[in-house]
């Protein structure tokens, strides 16, 4: 069965090519093969074997609604590719592919992440222009000028434009967390500092004129303006952009998931600083009124009426104001030590998938399919109002990207919208609903997931569940022993749900051991007896035939009869190099013994896993449970480990991470001020903004019952400049009137604050407030940026208070010795 070259034949001035040809084409090229020859008499392969296309083991199937088997197809996408272009090109081809299909075969798409792409997009763009809108209303509100509010807010679309032409540039892609998680109100803070100081100034000079100021005196006014303003400005959001450097260190999954959004805001703020420092004072020397009194409308009115009494007698009380605030910070931070935590939080895709573990491992593929059916129609059957359609993939598919053995079924479930749904309410609810109709099919283990987390956490860990632990050893039945120990162990703790134990035992084994002093006298090698072995049940691989593109493989096996039982097994004649056989049982024992059926092996190890999936309780708390029991009740002998994986060990190495390189941002940060300021005292006052700020942002999440995860941590770290921002107007201006020869020194502080009070409120209600649809959102996605939302918001609550009110009790403190 082959052909060959045989080089060139010259005739002449001409040369042509020689070719041997030798390969089958038809099944009667293999039946007239040529055994032997006895005495000219050929011995064909038809005389002692039947030739004919048969097919290879099958280790897997797929079936759909109970209905029967159908073949499923996936689509993978190239990395780095554009997955609404993959999807709009898929969809065209398989639209091609259905109109040439024979009668009676259809061609359906039961799972499209388009429909998933489409909901985020749409939860994104409805909070950018909740927040857009809310932002542009409480800059026209808190400016009290309509002109100078649209003026920063056409910040907004030029910032987003530079960022996305940055985005494009660099190969950041537009997503739930680069877009989703701008806020407007941290893009236009460092311009509403310059244009609300420009306001002022050109006020004042309209006022000491009282007249109308020429154009030229307007120019002048915005340019002394801006440059004195500038420097604060800048540096504030220099400080904002340098808050999200750590960002870009996170590894792993964790840095797919934040580095987009990093990238994004620093782009954006970059943006910002360059239009704050042209076109804001361009367009504000061109715009703003030349006889433009300022005014301040009925909430700044209102709010400085409440705020100058307070501040004086929070002042007057420096001690009990000092006391209240310590005790904030450290009640926040026991608070924290139990809010539990989780890597990020749950993405609701839409849909379920199912993974089916039987318990006998040995189940036939027949029976599997069978198996499968039933699930499939019970869940169809009983909740008609929620599944759309439920498909199964069992066992091993053809090209094996995903290989386990005929025991395992992943079922993806096809749900409707969840306005539609009419028995339950809720994911959790139709998950738990789901769980009692299959308790009725005896026999398995069930572990819920999403079609999308089921395969990240996949390649993370292994494991298909929220948390995997992980037994590393090396007798395989001590890991199966401790397995099981911990498992039970891991069932009993709060918050388990669909646990999974590796099984390394019980897969039935017909065990063939050749006796080697037998095979000796008979002068049989080991070889003979395995080949042997394997020809009987799974074929020997004996060529390849070609017919068109098509590789088909050659197989010589011995007939069916040899695989129905033991005995015919023990009777298949094993020839002996004399010319005469013997049985197999006469030269190797033949029985039936429990084998291995899963050898795990990581890092050089034999493992075995115990997952479980985590739900009503957080990842943090049910890991700190779950080492507690185990660190209580199993003692492990020397060489055994066990390591937690899945998304506890994600959320570890980011927060691992981020406390080594957010304290030297910080410090980066701390010497960037003092180069400004060139006072350490002020720099640390505005250092207090930092503690105040987090334990808002901890009080937001304890509030709302939510887990620290790195979507919070990325929200305090959002949150840190901001802070130092508002520190940085407030104290900025302060530091003018330290060295003033004014007798009533804290007259001087608390006329700054209120001199102030109107930026800083404007810097911290807008960046919080931006983020205001984020925290309230239910849409798709939403779920991961609620936290940073919340903390976000939370935290410039305290952080502005601490600002208004504390930072100036600070100030005069460090500064007592001027008042007289």
């Amino acid at each position: 069965n082959s052909n060959t070259g045989g080089g060139f034949i010259q005739f002449g001035k001409e040369q042509m090519s020689v070719r041997g040809l030798g390969n089958i084409n038809t099944i009667d090229d293999i039946k007239n093969i040529t055994v032997k020859n006895d005495r000219g008499v050929p011995v064909y392969l038809r005389d002692i074997a039947e030739v004919k296309i048969g097919s290879a083991i099958r280790l897997g199937a797929a079936t759909q609604d109970g209905k029967g088997e159908v073949v499923v197809g996936t689509a993978v996408m190239l990395r780095g590719a554009n997955p609404n272009d993959v999807i709009k090109q898929l969809d065209e081809r398989i639209n091609t592919i259905k109109k040439s299909l024979p009668k009676g075969i259809t061609l359906n798409t039961f799972y499209n992440r388009e429909d998933l792409i489409k909901k985020t997009i749409s939860t994104i763009t409805e909070n950018l222009i909740l927040g857009a809108l809310i932002v542009i209303l409480i800059l026209v509100l808190l400016l009290s000028n309509i002109r100078a509010g649209l003026i920063v807010a056409s910040v907004i679309p030029l910032s987003i434009l530079f960022a996305a032409i940055l985005m494009y540039f660099f190969g950041v892609p537009g997503n739930l967390m680069s877009l989703g998680a701008i806020d407007f109100g941290l893009i236009v803070d460092g311009t509403v500092i310059i244009v609300e100081y420009s306001i002022k100034l050109i006020s004042e000079k309209y006022l000491e004129k009282n007249d109308t100021l020429t154009k030229n005196e307007l120019k002048e006014i915005v340019l002394h303006a801006s440059t004195e303003i500038i420097r604060y400005s800048a540096f504030g959001v220099f400080i904002i952009m340098i808050v999200y450097f750590p960002i870009l260190s996170l590894q792993g999954v964790e840095g797919k998931l934040f580095k987009p959004l990093a990238l994004t805001v620093i782009f954006a703020l970059t943006g910002s600083l360059i239009l704050s420092m042209t076109y804001v004072p361009m367009l504000s020397s061109i715009f703003l009124s030349k006889k433009l009194k300022e005014k301040e409308n009925f909430i700044i009115k209102r709010i400085h009426k409440i705020y100058e009494p307070l501040l004086r007698k929070i002042i007057d009380a420096k001690k009990t104001a000092l006391i209240i605030s310590i005790i904030t910070v450290a009640l926040s931070l026991y608070i924290l030590t139990h809010l539990g935590s989780e890597f990020v939080p749950k993405f609701d895709e839409g849909d379920l998938t199912l993974e089916v573990k039987r318990r006998i491992t040995n189940v036939s593929l027949s029976e599997a399919v069978v198996i499968s059916g039933k699930v499939e129609k019970l869940l169809k059957d009983k909740f008609p109002d929620e599944v759309v359609t439920v498909v199964s993939k069992i066992g091993s598919a053809e090209i094996a990207t995903d290989p386990t053995g005929a025991d395992i079924s992943d079922l993806v479930i096809k749900l409707k919208p969840q306005s539609q749904w009419k028995a339950v309410k809720t994911r959790d609810e139709l998950i738990s609903s789901m769980e009692e109709e299959l308790a009725n099919i005896p026999g398995m283990d069930y572990s819920f997931s999403q079609p999308i987390e089921l395969r990240f956490n996949d390649l993370l860990s292994g494991s298909s569940s929220d948390v995997s632990i992980k037994i590393f050893g090396d007798n395989l039945e001590n890991l199966s022993m401790y397995a099981n120990q911990i498992g039970g162990i891991v069932n009993k703790v709060d918050g388990a749900k669909d646990l999974k134990i590796q099984q390394i035992e019980g897969l039935p084994e017909l065990q063939v051991e050749a006796d080697r002093e037998k095979i000796s006298r008979y002068g049989i090698s080991i070889v003979d007896v395995n080949t042997l072995i394997k020809a009987s049940v799974s074929g020997v691989y004996s060529g390849t035939v070609y017919e068109g593109d098509q590789k088909i493989n050659v197989n010589v096996k011995f007939n069916d009869t040899t695989r129905t039982n033991l005995e015919a097994v023990k009777n298949i004649l094993v020839p002996t190099p004399a010319g005469y056989k013997v049985p197999l049982s006469e030269v190797a024992n033949v029985t039936v013994k429990k084998g291995y059926w899963e050898i795990g092996r990581e890092f050089g190890k034999r493992k075995t896993v115990v997952e479980c999936n985590v739900r009503g309780v957080d990842i943090g708390t049910f890991i700190a449970n779950v080492q507690k029991e185990i660190n209580k009740n199993v003692k492990l002998p020397i060489g055994y480990t066990i390591t937690y994986g899945g998304q506890f060990e994600n959320l570890q190495n980011a927060k691992n991470r981020l406390m080594i390189v957010v304290p030297i941002t910080l410090l980066i940060i701390f010497c960037i001020l003092y180069f400004t300021f060139k006072n350490i005292k002020y720099v640390l006052l505005i250092y207090t903004g930092i503690p105040f700020a987090i334990a808002g942002g901890i009080f937001s999440l304890a509030s709302r019952g939510m887990p620290f995860s790195i979507s919070a941590g990325v929200g305090f770290i959002a949150l840190f400049g901001v802070a130092v921002l508002n520190g940085i107007v407030l104290i900025g201006y302060l530091s003018k009137i330290e060295s003033s020869s004014e007798p009533n020194f804290k007259f001087q502080i608390i006329a700054g604050a209120v001199n102030r009070l109107r930026p800083v409120l404007m810097t911290a209600s807008v960046a919080s407030l931006g983020f205001l649809p984020m925290a309230i959102s239910t849409g798709s996605g939403a779920e991961v940026q609620r936290p940073l939302a919340t903390v976000v918001i939370g935290g410039l609550i305290t952080s502005t208070i601490l600002t208004l009110f504390m930072l100036p009790v600070f100030f005069d403190w460090i500064n007592r010795k001027k008042v007289i």
